[in-house]
Parts: C-alpha cells; sequence; structure tokens
C-alpha cells in the first residue's frame, strides 16, 4: 500500500532527479526531467499500442468478493479475442485532463456505473483496485480488501496519483450490508478501469516496480465515499482543515464532479480552461468556492452566514427548528436507520429575506432588515445567503 501514500505529482514541477557520477563519487550529474508535452506524446502512443492489442475478461458475479475483478492479456494471434479498442461490451471513453500545462486525453472503460452517489475530485473514496503494466505485470492490489484515499491532494492524509482524482468522479458508490461479525459488503458499485498517461501518474519518480515515465493501468471499484469540506489554512505547526460549513460536493456549481485549485498551483495549471475560473469561483476572487472562506466576498465568512440564530436551534416553544447549529443545504428528513435521533431539518439555507420590513416607513438597512417567511428557506431555486453578496447588510 505505501506506493500510493503520497501524491507525488505535485512535486514534480522544479525537481530534478540526481544520480552519482561513475567518474567520481563527489560529483553528481542533474539530469532535467523530461518535458512533459513531449513525455505525454510517447505515453499516448504506447496506449493507444496497448489498447489494440489486449483484452479484456472480467468477472461478472454479483454479492462474490470476485465480482468486477479485470484480468488483461495481450492478444495471440489467431485466438479470436477482440481488443480492447475494438470490444464494444464495454465501450471505450476518454476525458480531457488539464494539467502541468497540458492536456492529457484520458482512456477509461465503464464496466459498471454504480447505483449511488459520485464523488467530487475533492472528496474520500473507498476502494479495492489492482494495478498494472502496460505489459500486465500487476505492481499493486487491493482486491478483497477495501481502503479509503481522499482524491484531494494537499489532505494530510492517504492521498492519490492524479489520474484517479480525474476518473474516480466517472462512477457511483454501490450499496453495502454490514454482517453480525462487522463484516461490510457491497454490491451495484460503479467498476471501471483507467489507463494514465505518466504525467498523471508518478512521472519521474520511479515507486517500487513501476519505472520512471511509465503510463499504467489501473482497475477499480468504488464501494463508498465520504463527502469533504476542504477548506484550509496554512499555520506554523502545518496545513489545518476547517471547512466551511458547506460540503465540496455543493460548492461545485456546475455539477460537473470536478474542482480545482487553479489560483493555488501555478506552476501546474498556468493557463487554466476559462470554465474553471468563473464556474466555481462566486465572488471572482480567483478562489475556487471549495476553497474560499467567504464564498461571495461580502465581508461575512460562509460560515457565520449558514449559521442559524441562537434562539432557533433545537425545539423551541413546540417548533422543530432542527438540532444543527447551522443549516444545512435543503430541509432534511429524519433517518429511519437512527430511532433514537430525529434528524429533520425543516429549513435550509435562506436567501434574502423577502418579507415585510421592521419598520416599513423606513428604508430597509443593517438595522432594519426584513422577516424571514417560510419559504426563503425552501424555495428551489434560490440564491442562498452565503452566495449573496448583498446579504448580510453592513452598517455604515
Amino acid at each position: 500500500m505505501n506506493k500510493f501514500k503520497y501524491y507525488f505529482i505535485l512535486l514534480l514541477a522544479g525537481i530534478s532527479l540526481v544520480s552519482c557520477s561513475k567518474s567520481n563519487d563527489d560529483d553528481t550529474v542533474t539530469v532535467p526531467v523530461r518535458d512533459y508535452k513531449e513525455q505525454y506524446k510517447a505515453d499516448n502512443d504506447s496506449i493507444i499500442k496497448y489498447l489494440k492489442t489486449n483484452y479484456i475478461t472480467v468477472t461478472n458475479s454479483p454479492g462474490t468478493p470476485q465480482d468486477q475483478d479485470v484480468v488483461i492479456k495481450k492478444i495471440v494471434a489467431g485466438d479470436g479475442n477482440v481488443s480492447i479498442w475494438d470490444q464494444t461490451t464495454y465501450p471505450l471513453q476518454s476525458r480531457d485532463v488539464y494539467s502541468n500545462d497540458v492536456t492529457y486525453k484520458v482512456y477509461f472503460l465503464t464496466l459498471r456505473k454504480g447505483v449511488g452517489s459520485s464523488p467530487t475530485n475533492t472528496d474520500k473514496v473507498v476502494t479495492a483496485y489492482t494495478g498494472t503494466l502496460l505489459d500486465n505485470t500487476v505492481f499493486d492490489t487491493s482486491y478483497g480488501n477495501p481502503v479509503a484515499f481522499n482524491l484531494f491532494p494537499y489532505a494530510n492524509e492517504l492521498t492519490v496519483i492524479e489520474g484517479w482524482s480525474e476518473i474516480f468522479p466517472q462512477f457511483k458508490t454501490g450499496t453495502s450490508t454490514t454482517a453480525s461479525n462487522g463484516v461490510i459488503s457491497y454490491k451495484d458499485f460503479g467498476a471501471g478501469v483507467m489507463f494514465l498517461p505518466s504525467g498523471l501518474a508518478y512521472y519521474s519518480v520511479p515507486q517500487g516496480s513501476i519505472p520512471a515515465y511509465n503510463p499504467i493501468v489501473f482497475s477499480i471499484k468504488l464501494f463508498d465515499l465520504q463527502r469533504m469540506d476542504n477548506e484550509f489554512s496554512n499555520t506554523t505547526s502545518g496545513r489545518v482543515f476547517i471547512g466551511d460549513g458547506i460540503p465540496d460536493y455543493l460548492e461545485d456549481l456546475n455539477n460537473d464532479g470536478y474542482l480545482y485549485d487553479y489560483n493555488l498551483n501555478k506552476t501546474k495549471y498556468p493557463n487554466p480552461p476559462a470554465d474553471w475560473v468563473k464556474e466555481n469561483d462566486t465572488d471572482g476572487d480567483g478562489i475556487s468556492d471549495f476553497l474560499d472562506f467567504d464564498d461571495d466576498g461580502d465581508g461575512f465568512t460562509t460560515r457565520f452566514e449558514i449559521t442559524k440564530p441562537a434562539g432557533q436551534i433545537g425545539i423551541v416553544n413546540g417548533v422543530n427548528y432542527g438540532a444543527r447549529l447551522f443549516y444545512p443545504w435543503d430541509p432534511t428528513v429524519d433517518n429511519p436507520l437512527t430511532p433514537n435521533v430525529d434528524e429533520t431539518e425543516p429549513r435550509g439555507i435562506p436567501r434574502r429575506p423577502t418579507g415585510a420590513l421592521a419598520d416599513p416607513s423606513q428604508a430597509e438597512s443593517a438595522t432594519n432588515v426584513r422577516a424571514f417567511l417560510p419559504e426563503d428557506y425552501t424555495a428551489n431555486p434560490r440564491l442562498r445567503m452565503h452566495l449573496d453578496k448583498t446579504y448580510p447588510i453592513k452598517k455604515n
């Protein structure tokens, strides 16, 4: 498992490999990192050749640990097998990925989409996988042993190579049951295969049996996910994740499953696509909402704006306002699987209030505000307060 503990791509922008010179142990030879664009051309040729000369078999046995296991083998002349490139059972798909100023075309197969929810590229996933080289040598596998990884590269925990973050959002989770002995079983989960150029894998840093500049293949199963809230602060003691009260997936304003830190990593994203910049940054300050403590740039933090009034938490005068300190995104109902806890939240994050002014004879101001109406908490669609820079109203 230690092969995947570090997100090496972030380290590659400026490093060089250093090796000892044979002529003099005191001398060193600096080997520049290869150009990303040139290496991608070579990787893409190798991947296409692989897809045209290998075939895939998939174990389809729902309810068993082997369900959606994958074996890929090289075609032998006359064996009648159809290449991954030409087979139609699992049509070959691709996704364009921008990184290190290269637009990669990443090929992948969807063996099964899944029936649950899709992660964003900043969530945590529970998965099983097998990784192979282009000669079909297995370099690591967790089949039969689900493991959790954080897809967000800056997380202070087990993270993944960049290619995983780009392909996992294409799949959905499954369903699970827990036996009396605590063993969890999954079914109807998403499963697929991704074919990654080295620039979205380990690039110039060899990893065990994975040589430098080597494309790799992963077959994956997406069992479950954990929604993350990734706003963080850098302190003298390290990175501290605080969050703003809004999970990342709800800050994915165009709902495509992808959120990027283009402003934090100019080396990696020197010329980001225009939709990255405009579609997930409400206030246009260059910080995507999922990393922005003040999403609308009105001077009030998002967490402040979604905090309930102190007198509207729990049951007050016979009215259930919900037990949370913060408004949920939308009203939520009780979870029947937790009979001792009532998760009902009758109100979601409100829009700017539309009721009567406290003093109708005076203009609306920070001291003469409108009353909230029930529909201000439930109307769909509505511009929620933390995304509305005109509210709260600032004092003069």
